[in-house]
């Protein structure tokens, strides 16, 4: 291995040892990563890394493709199943790109018996939801009220000014259950295990914070926005500065009650984070009655929420207003970037029901193709999508749409067949780019290759859950070839382990500064 300057000796040693040896607590270790100038050289570095005693537990997945010519530069294992965690994003918002367009729009209606007189809504008022996820305060600078008052704006001019009677949520365009099959039951109390719903609201999560209160009382819990959904029980207490943390924080399965319980030190930081909400297209609409209410709107009913066609009011079909999300291509963005599991598995759902249930049904397959819920519409269109691009039919074994379920199952090889494909013979190549995470810049990649060829460079998607790390995307070497690989860790326990060899591998291939053809 050539350096690319010279040194002492003495420096040239060290820094052998730290390549060597991985560094640890002395420098990172991609920072002493080497030059390759030819194929071999590149692979001979990539398999001692690989080849590393401490990785001899470990399972990995590793795949290097030109994407100018398709030629294979490494690849070990690429055909073997791994467990992807958030790189089986990369199937579902591929194909919703595809399949949906940049340009498709979520569209939330209201509805009700006929046209606004007066400024009067006679009877219910439906409020029917397709999923659109950008009813949140991630795509309002933080406002956990700028979402749903984009709906309550809407009505107002639509020229209502009053409601004679309920307000309806009508989450039926979706059918399944609200959780994802194969997710863990400890997952489904935070943010990132949030039910999927067909009227979701602030990432279908709300903004929890508790902290000390006075010496020897109760801690101080605040839940954002204020609702009247939530319960919170409340027995944690406030200690001495410098006695033991024992908060616990504990929502109950399928149920909007928060139990907040332990000790509490002074000047503790406390906990600022954010919790599911369950049926969130509850909280949807008392929030929408909430709010229209305090901009001068009467309402003379209730608000609530139904799930099932056969509990629907008939005739309230008459469109009195509505609402669209952002296009596609930002909502893939704020998807991918910073790896938001809800999202990806509305868009497996609307997949689904946008495409799915409009393709034909398999031979003597009608009957089942009218039962078959949401979800597993949309997971047949990545399939037929996946089959289509020549990635293979048991490219994958898919249990959702964003890698949470520990079910999921793919290859090295159909990860770089998607990606070689989206950026060469996509329709929709610069959406799919730009909604990647870069290296030292943005996302879940925001503080990894600092300071090395990989910054603002790497252009992919990660992936973490216990025991798995993944990243996969492309890379221009040294050289300013580009090429597209896929890295899959399952095996490791310490996440920080896992990360370094991935990054350490992908650096290697930044810094390759010969050709891959051997000219």
């Amino acid at each position: 291995m050539k350096p690319r300057i010279s040194f002492p000796k003495q420096l040239s040693l060290i820094l052998f040892v730290i390549f060597v040896f991985g560094g640890h607590g002395i420098v990172p270790a991609q920072s002493a990563a080497p030059v390759s100038r030819t194929v071999d050289q590149l692979t001979a570095d990539l398999g001692t890394i690989l080849a590393r005693p401490e990785y001899r537990r470990a399972r990995v997945g590793f795949k290097v493709v030109s994407l100018a010519s398709g030629k294979v530069i490494f690849e070990q294992d690429a055909e073997k199943y791994f467990m992807p965690a958030s790189n089986m994003k990369n199937f579902t918002v591929a194909t919703a790109l595809e399949k949906l367009s940049p340009d498709f729009r979520f569209r939330t209606s209201m509805y009700a018996a006929g046209p606004v007189e007066n400024g009067v809504v006679r009877g219910p008022l439906r409020v029917y939801g397709r999923g659109d996820i950008s009813l949140s305060y991630t795509f309002e600078s933080g406002d956990m009220l700028k979402g749903i008052d984009r709906v309550a704006d809407a009505l107002i001019a639509a020229g209502v000014k009053s409601i004679e009677g309920d307000i309806i949520g009508d989450e039926t365009y979706f059918s399944g259950s609200a959780t994802p099959t194969g997710w863990e039951w400890d997952d489904l109390q935070w943010y990132y295990g949030a039910e999927v719903s067909a009227l979701p609201v602030n990432d279908n999560a709300v903004r929890l914070s508790v902290k000390p209160g006075p010496l020897g009382y109760g801690c101080s819990v605040e839940l954002a926005p204020q609702n009247i959904i939530y319960r919170v029980v409340n027995s944690c207490t406030t200690v001495a500065e410098g006695g033991r943390r024992t908060l616990r924080i504990e929502k109950k399965l399928d149920r909007n009650i928060l139990e907040i319980s332990g000790d509490l030190p002074l000047k503790n930081a406390g906990y600022q984070g954010y919790v599911t909400v369950s049926r969130p297209a509850e909280l949807f609409v008392s929030l929408l009655r909430q709010r229209l209410t305090e901009k001068g709107v009467s309402i003379t009913g209730k608000a609530y929420a139904i799930n099932s066609k056969n509990l629907l009011p008939g005739g309230i079909d008459h469109e009195v207003a509505w609402v669209e999300s952002p296009p596609l291509s930002v909502i893939a963005a704020n998807t991918m970037k910073p790896s938001q599991n809800m999202y990806t598995e509305t868009l497996l759902w609307t997949l689904g029901e946008e495409v799915g249930r409009k393709m034909p049904a398999p031979a003597n397959g009608a009957s089942q193709m009218q039962n078959m819920e949401s979800h597993a519409l949309g997971k047949r269109v990545v399939r037929e999508f996946l089959k289509d691009i020549g990635a293979g039919e048991d490219a994958i074994i898919q249990q959702d749409g964003s890698g949470l379920a520990r079910a999921n199952q793919v290859t090295p090889s159909a990860v770089t067949r998607l990606y070689t494909y989206m950026a060469k013979e996509g329709k929709y190549s610069k959406a799919w780019y730009e909604s990647l995470t870069i290296g030292g810049v943005d996302g879940t990649l925001r503080n990894r290759f600092k300071g090395t060829r990989g910054e603002n460079n790497v252009r992919g998607k990660t992936g973490t859950i216990a025991q798995v790390s993944a990243l996969s995307g492309y890379v221009k070497t040294a050289a300013g070839e580009e090429l597209v690989f896929s890295a899959l860790v399952n095996g490791i326990p310490a996440t920080s382990e896992r990360v370094a060899m991935i990054d350490e591998l992908v650096v290697l291939l930044a810094n390759f500064d010969g050709k891959t053809d051997g000219q």
